[in-house]
């Protein structure tokens, strides 16, 4: 059997597009890898985390597909994930407020990671956006929601461990 060995040296169909769609998939892309490695970093103590980000993962390559192709993400999927925002977010309660430095263990790292991604494919996004590429309005509200949900699942598991995140006070700008 012979092999084209053209498509051997292609690592995505799109990768040559010009524009910010190809962009926003290597951003998804990126987020559904750092759900992986979340998963892989888990250990008994966080077994609701792990039923979570299983579901969640799966989420991430359904908004990876649906500005190319059909939408695949639905009010459900959002509700769900307000679901476990708000349950996580009960769980610190008061813990944290405003800005903190990003510390902690390498799990609370990595959701660290995962949250700057998610702000990577918000502005990918608008960039679309401003290029006449029309981006349903539900996966920028989705990853708003999926990047505030990387940041308290840091301080979540950061308190599990019994690690805190310094408070950040801007000499820049002034309290939100």
């Amino acid at each position: 059997m012979t092999k084209n060995k053209k498509l051997d040296e292609l690592c995505y169909p799109f990768i040559h597009d010009q524009g910010y769609l190809c962009d926003f998939e290597v951003i998804t892309d990126e987020i559904c890898n750092q759900i992986g490695m979340c998963l892989a970093l888990l250990d008994g103590d966080h077994a609701d985390l792990a039923a979570d980000l299983a579901h969640l993962q799966p989420l991430c390559w359904h908004v990876n597909g649906s500005v190319r192709g059909k939408l695949a993400i639905a009010e459900e999927d959002m509700d769900w994930l307000h679901h476990r925002y708000d349950h996580y977010r009960e769980e610190i309660d008061g813990m944290r407020q405003g800005f903190v430095l990003p510390r902690g263990s390498t799990l609370a790292m990595q959701f660290h990671l995962a949250r700057s991604s998610a702000k990577k494919a918000i502005r990918a996004m608008v960039r679309l956006e401003e290029h006449g590429v029309k981006v349903p309005a539900i996966l920028g509200r989705f990853c708003n929601l999926l990047c505030n949900l990387f940041f308290v699942l840091a301080g979540v598991v950061n308190h599990r461990d019994g690690n805190t995140e310094p408070p950040f006070e801007s000499k820049s700008y002034g309290n939100f």
